[in-house]
């Protein structure tokens, strides 16, 4: 079956107005995803339209080996020049979103993150901020492929916010109160990931009463919010220690960018005993 240029090699996923496709080009042999944006009603459905035209403005201006990359975006007309489609061509990444990953040891844990941060850093050098990182936006492949994922709430510095969302679990306390995303916002959502990760616990939203500003008490919210080591006592410390920095309540207590993290990750995973079957490189499937 065909689109196009396209040859359709089977769904990768589905939902509402978009259907995400594996695919390849008549003209390379190399297996792409191409994500398919229905427009039924262009009064209704303008905003899925603006939705994958701002995904990818944002994917032109990253260039980074562990960000997905974006080729082209369609725009499918009809025979009055209505919008009926749009296809924007992603890279494939032949394996799992980080919360299915199995063999995932601490030092091979530490790697992944090295490798987020690393694209975080990239990111946030050309003014882009993710503002939905979270396990099921990072995707993990075999041989150490490692792409962060979904551009479909990044914010680029300098332009105006369209609603502010996030995912609970992973949201920062300021995003919820004061509709903030910024570079601290982007870091408490890679602090939760690490504290999802490293104790497979999911952490606790800071989400609380509409009432007081839909945001939980800090007090409250440090009170579930279980030490790293208590729920893995295997953890080093400094490692705990910078999951928790990063997962700080309040934005100053956070650390004030990405380069620092990858700088403290690099120290912890250099510290770590581990041999080269330890490495993401050698992982046979995730």
């Amino acid at each position: 079956m065909k689109i196009g240029p396209f040859n359709i090699l089977g769904t990768l996923g589905t939902g509402a107005h978009s259907t995400i496709l594996k695919i390849r080009r008549d003209s390379d042999p190399k297996t792409y995803a191409l994500k398919v944006v229905q427009i039924d009603d262009p009064e209704e459905d303008l905003k899925y339209k603006a939705q994958v035209e701002h995904e990818w403005e944002v994917l032109q201006s990253l260039d980074h080996p562990n960000i997905l990359k974006g080729y082209t975006l369609e725009v499918i007309k009809d025979w009055f020049f209505r919008v009926k489609k749009l296809h924007l061509l992603l890279d494939y990444v032949p394996g799992q979103p980080l919360d299915n990953a199995k063999g995932l040891n601490i030092p091979r844990t530490v790697e992944v993150f090295q490798k987020v941060a690393a694209a975080m850093v990239h990111m946030h050098r050309r003014g882009v901020f993710h503002a939905d990182l979270k396990p099921n936006n990072i995707m993990l492949a075999p041989g150490g492929v490692l792409k962060v994922i979904d551009f479909g709430l990044a914010h680029i510095k300098g332009t105006e916010k369209g609603r502010v969302q996030g995912t609970p679990e992973f949201i920062a306390p300021e995003t919820v109160k004061q509709k903030v995303v910024n570079e601290r916002t982007d870091i408490f959502n890679f602090g939760a990931t690490m504290y999802r990760m490293f104790t497979w616990k999911v952490p606790p939203t800071v989400i609380g009463n509409p009432e007081t500003g839909g945001l939980l008490d800090v007090k409250l919210w440090q009170n579930q919010l279980k030490p790293a080591r208590e729920l893995k006592p295997a953890l080093p410390e400094n490692l705990a220690n910078l999951i928790h920095s990063c997962m700080s309540f309040l934005p100053g207590g956070r650390p004030e960018r990405f380069g620092e993290i990858l700088n403290e990750l690099e120290q912890i995973r250099e510290a770590l005993p581990y041999g080269p079957e330890d490495t993401l490189e050698n992982m046979d499937a995730v």
